[in-house]
């Protein structure tokens, strides 16, 4: 599902949300979400799963093409663990 498949499925069940207000929304939780895992916090929501910040340790691999090898510096990487009710859900 893209982002706008969403905002149109939202926009369907309710009658009072415009695509536009649904978009806003949307992009407001999408975010928050962001802004929080940018600041380095974990964003829990129950039942869905929970978004956190994991740091990737530096490392030395080899390009491909060349085999000259390569460092790659340490960075921090977004990670979202499903929750339990999702994880039951999709294995219905």
């Amino acid at each position: 599902m893209t982002k706008s498949e969403l905002i149109e499925q939202l926009t369907e069940g309710h009658d009072i949300l415009n695509k536009r207000d649904a978009e806003m929304v949307i992009n407001l939780i999408f975010g928050g979400i962001s802004n929080a895992l940018a600041l380095g916090d974990r964003v829990e929501i129950r039942g869905f799963g929970s978004f956190s910040v994991r740091e990737r340790d530096a490392r030395e691999a080899r390009n491909p093409k060349s085999g000259e090898l390569v460092k790659i510096p340490s960075r921090k990487t977004p990670f979202f663990k499903t929750g339990k009710e999702l994880r039951e859900r999709v294995n219905m």
